[in-house]
């Protein structure tokens, strides 16, 4: 009786216990949000945990992991190892083209270090990609444009969590005629080129708690390595305060139709190193970036069917296809590089941060970098811009948070700050005599991308429950002191002619998170964490 008793215990546990593996392995997986650090930022921190608690609520397991920018780039666009990441992306000025945040979501910029590491992939929205890009009919193109922002809504890959205000601030009494800029306040690319001082200093000092992922024209792919970096690289056009093209390195630029461009190379121009820039330079720096084929650059560069010499100072691009942004895109964002320094370089991926060449044409010269501290450039006298330059250098203090920027801008440590004010630094900043603020809506957002290659993110369902359970609202009051607007698409309303008022909307809503899931087949275990269908 005894050994009955035994194996029918043996049996029930057994049944037991795989019932039990069996449950446990139709839970919804634990979600690793990742987000920056407190000191880094601390609106991205805190709306991580606003979110978590509101997911939590509804049964998901989720563990926030604050980590420093430069290790999330790593992971989020190098490695994509990642469940969700907080990040964002910059308002720059030549971002106002719809091209690259409607890139972000192209199926061909899936791949490592490329600019869609969510892994979203839609046939339909990849077509119409390549339409809008191929249209040069503004309002023919724009229809595609909104188009493509109803299918990004309904799909959910990426959940755009605000567009937050540009607040940037000044000592008045050390310099005038900064630049203002939408989408970059004061820390873009004109600033240095136009301040005038109002006292014996010459020196613009930058505060920011910022800075450059890398030094390397190749492999940079943050916002703080090429807002540095485009001071001290020419490109054949810059984009002007008021978004219009200025052919800058290029002295002209003649459409022969619409897969052929010709530039004419601005005479007299040198690199740094004392050398001449020549038509040489043009062509293989496109050649060269094309040849190594980094993919956070690849927007940029793969309409270029071929470069060609055609006379002294003239190199013409022929493109695969019509390409509408073309002068606007391409040629705002590829350094000149001098190929005396450069074509010697096999594996530039691999040149640590010393073997980095720093020699470009621009206005201004690489002269130091200390990492975590100090970073100057100088004025370059032989530039074609330098007779309007009025200030012998910048220099960049970098602190380890926002309290040390704005301290040093009280104290009158720093002259402007590069990285917008918190909410509760700007009624501080206000309250300053010598502090000027200024403040700009954002084109660039705040988002929350989701790994579609990895449970739970690649169930539409899911994405869209979790959606409702991101009470943005609450996240700009709170957080924002009301100063941002709720994100929508990755069109920002400000970039209004290009922007779609009329796509989907996930408005919080936990009743209708729970009535999705619950529709799809999901259910609870007696803990409250949510499981996925029967069969799943």
């Amino acid at each position: 009786m005894r050994k009955i008793t035994t194996i029918r215990t043996v049996v029930l546990l057994s049944v037991f216990f795989l019932f039990s593996t069996m449950m446990m392995a139709t839970l919804v997986p634990e979600i690793e949000l990742i987000t920056t650090t407190e000191a880094y930022d601390p609106i991205r921190y805190e709306a991580a945990f606003m979110i978590a608690d509101e997911w939590r609520a509804m049964g998901f397991q989720v563990n926030v992991r604050p980590m420093e920018f430069s290790t999330i780039l790593a992971r989020f666009y190098d490695a994509q190892d990642f469940d969700g990441t907080i990040l964002g992306w910059s308002g720059r000025v030549e971002r106002l083209d719809p091209q690259h945040f409607l890139g972000t979501l192209h199926g061909e910029q899936t791949d490592l270090g490329a600019n869609n590491p969510g892994g979203y992939i839609n046939p339909e929205y990849d077509v119409l990609f390549e339409a809008q890009s191929r249209e040069f009919d503004v309002n023919e193109r724009r229809a595609v444009v909104l188009e493509m922002q109803a299918i990004a809504a309904r799909d959910m890959p990426v959940n755009i969590l605000f567009y937050r205000d540009e607040i940037n601030a000044y000592n008045n009494e050390t310099f005038s005629n900064y630049i203002v800029m939408a989408g970059e306040a004061l820390y873009n690319e004109w600033t240095p080129l136009n301040v005038v001082p109002l006292t014996d200093k010459r020196v613009l000092t930058i505060g920011t708690p910022q800075e450059p992922d890398s030094i390397n024209p190749l492999t940079s792919t943050s916002v703080w390595g090429w807002k540095f970096m485009r001071m001290t690289y020419d490109k054949l056009v810059r984009l002007s305060e008021d978004v219009e093209p200025i052919p800058w390195a290029a002295e002209e630029i003649i459409p022969i139709d619409d897969v052929t461009i010709d530039i004419i190379l601005r005479s007299g121009m040198k690199f740094h190193d004392g050398m001449p820039v020549t038509v040489e330079d043009i062509k293989f720096t496109f050649d060269y970036y094309i040849e190594k084929d980094f993919a956070y650059f690849r927007p940029f560069y793969r309409v270029i069917d071929r470069t060609d010499i055609i006379g002294e100072n003239r190199v013409r691009f022929t493109l695969k296809d019509p390409y509408a942004p073309f002068v606007t895109v391409t040629l705002t964002q590829i350094p000149i590089l001098p190929k005396h320094i450069w074509e010697s370089i096999e594996n530039p991926a691999d040149l640590t941060p010393a073997q980095v060449p720093t020699v470009g044409s621009g206005p201004f010269v690489f002269d130091r970098y200390d990492r975590g501290e100090y970073k100057r450039i100088l004025t370059f006298e032989d530039h074609f811009s330098a007779d309007q330059i009025n200030i012998d250098a910048v220099e960049y203090i970098i602190y380890a948070d926002q309290e040390g920027v704005i301290t040093g801008l009280i104290t009158k440590r720093i002259d402007m700050t590069a990285w917008r004010l918190e909410p509760g630094h700007i009624d501080i900043a206000e309250r300053e005599d010598h502090i000027t603020v200024v403040s700009v809506p954002d084109f660039g957002y705040y988002h929350l991308t989701m790994n579609l290659r990895r449970e739970p993110f690649d169930n539409i369902i899911v994405r869209k429950a979790l959606s409702h359970l991101i009470d943005k609202n609450n996240i700009i009051d709170v957080l924002l002191d009301g100063r941002g607007e709720v994100g929508t698409s990755v069109i920002a309303p400000i970039n209004a002619f290009w922007h779609n008022p009329d796509i989907e909307r996930y408005e919080y809503n936990p009743e209708g998170a729970r009535q999705l899931l619950e529709d799809a087949g999901f259910r609870w275990d007696a803990q409250g964490r949510i499981m996925f269908p029967e069969g799943y």
